[in-house]
């Protein structure tokens, strides 16, 4: 009795040191966690990862009411949009650089929160237009921890052969964000108090994801030379043996086993240790930025890049294009955009089912050795080539022939089934690529992702005005197809430059 009250007062203590410490010991393996606890966090992360788009796009329905208010150039309303993506895309690769060197997840998604929050209220009181400019900067920093760190919890909680599919969940938060917040943001502004109850509404929803992830979200840093000594990542051979022992009942056992595959080369071992260790011997704020350097990395991050600006930009024009074009008020223009959620949750869902099983079945076929190109599956070439070209296509032209605003909404959705499979993807194959290193490297890819959009963004409504929304979505749909182009390269390349640049592991040799 006394034994047993022993254990319980300790579990009692390590609970309370991982609220309170900055830095708790993660003692157990955070791939052994129940599998409610890392929906959980899941869910959690997603939050803070949804706070960008979300709070990037709430307030565009009233961005007409904040230029008459403010008494605003149409410059600085535009740059409260295109700085806020560029922010995005900046302060995640500090807060990479930071959690991986310091060993570190929670307590940077609590402080960014923090920060979020702070700076909403600022701008929900703001009566000049340049100081919402400095405050936007100020509150895309707070905002953008979660989807540079949650790449890392991902990594920590998940081995390779199961990252698609938690992505996917994950991938699934982050990018509803912009979605849904255009919808929310319609309606608040009806309020007597119209654009800055959208602020408001992002203080309340900040405070409640500190709050969560306060007392809600372990730490989860894993530290692979601790808990990884003498294994490597499972194989399709142990992954058709545990089907046999317990199939999909299985699922979460699986993922937090690690599967002996044979005495590897020492001297590959001691390389890929010797690499690490230099790698985590003095902070580097700017590793991430670092890392863009290596073809592989810069590749997969500007895929991505072009499928998230590609969204962004026809998010920026939707608002002008449909009230000119269509007659449409902030609350349905908000409603709009429900058709891009349709798509993203779709294009979530086959992602989910689609990613982990097939490069589960490519491993198969090796003979049960791993790539980390098998990540990049047969379902991203059609998004790459069709789903993405021809939604944006259908949404430009659509508008630009005078049909009916159905087409553009039904052309955003296809866009964004196909842009959702595209970013999963290329965001877990950085996770892969990167071992011990997830939060750098998904920071690396959200820059890349981030400056790409904030361009697109400061160029989609000029060309509008311009060329019209027909030939902003040919430039577009190019601009697809060149991405489709620069995967292929990765797929076929990838491992050789993986090779080339010390970052290849324990796989199949070409």
């Amino acid at each position: 009795m006394g034994e047993h009250q022993k254990n319980k007062d300790s579990r009692f203590v390590r609970l309370l040191k991982s609220r309170l410490l900055i830095r708790p010991p993660v003692d157990d393996d955070p791939r052994l966690l129940r599998p409610s606890l890392k929906n959980i966090t899941i869910v959690i992360v997603a939050m803070s990862a949804a706070m960008p788009g979300f709070s990037s796009t709430i307030y565009f329905p009233g961005i007409p009411d904040i230029t008459a208010d403010l008494n605003a150039p149409s410059i600085a309303t535009t740059l409260t949009a295109a700085l806020f993506v560029l922010f995005m895309g900046i302060s995640p690769v500090f807060y990479a650089a930071f959690s991986d060197f310091y060993h570190l997840r929670r307590f940077l998604l609590v402080v960014s929160m923090i920060i979020f929050v702070v700076s909403s209220i600022g701008n929900a009181v703001i009566n000049n237009i340049w100081g919402m400019v400095v405050l936007r900067c100020v509150q895309a920093c707070g905002a953008s921890a979660g989807q540079a760190l949650g790449g890392g919890v991902i990594a920590d909680m998940y081995p390779v052969e199961q990252r698609g599919s938690a992505y996917g969940k994950f991938f699934l938060g982050m990018i509803i964000g912009p979605i849904i917040g255009p919808i929310i943001g319609g309606f608040l502004i009806m309020s007597a108090i119209t654009w800055r109850a959208t602020y408001w509404f992002c203080v309340a929803f900040g405070g409640v994801v500190v709050v969560i992830t306060f007392f809600f979200m372990p730490e989860t840093f894993r530290d692979d030379k601790k808990f990884d000594v003498g294994t490597l990542p499972t194989t399709a051979a142990s992954h058709e043996q545990q089907k046999q022992d317990g199939g999909d009942n299985d699922e979460d056992s699986r993922s937090s086993q690690t599967i002996s595959m044979g005495t590897p080369d020492e001297k590959e071992l001691q390389q890929t240790s010797q690499v690490q260790q230099e790698k985590k011997q003095t902070l580097n704020p700017i590793r991430p930025f670092l890392l863009l350097r290596f073809p592989h990395i810069f590749l997969s991050s500007l895929v991505g890049g072009i499928a998230f600006g590609s969204m962004f930009a026809i998010e920026t024009v939707i608002p002008n294009l449909y009230e000119s074009n269509y007659g449409l008020n902030a609350w349905q223009v908000g409603l709009s955009f429900l058709g891009a959620g349709v798509g993203n949750f779709f294009g979530a869902l086959l992602n989910g089912k689609l990613s982990d099983r097939l490069l589960l079945r490519a491993r198969e076929k090796r003979g049960g050795l791993h790539k980390v190109e098998d990540r990049l599956a047969v379902n991203l070439w059609p998004c790459c080539f069709i789903f993405m070209p021809f939604g944006l296509l259908l949404f430009g032209w659509g508008i630009e022939s005078g049909m009916t605003f159905w087409t553009g909404i039904v052309g955003f959705g296809i866009q964004c089934f196909g842009m959702n499979q595209v970013m999963t993807a290329t965001s877990a194959y950085l996770l892969d690529a990167l071992p011990g290193f997830g939060a750098s490297a998904t920071a690396a890819g959200n820059l890349v992702r981030m400056v790409l959009a904030c361009a697109l963004t400061l160029a989609a409504n000029p060309m509008v005005e311009a060329v019209g929304p027909g030939y902003l979505s040919v430039f577009l749909a190019a601009l697809s197809w060149v991405s489709g182009g620069l995967l292929i390269i990765n797929k076929v390349y990838g491992q050789r430059m993986r090779r080339y640049f010390g970052f290849e592991q324990a796989e199949e040799r070409a």
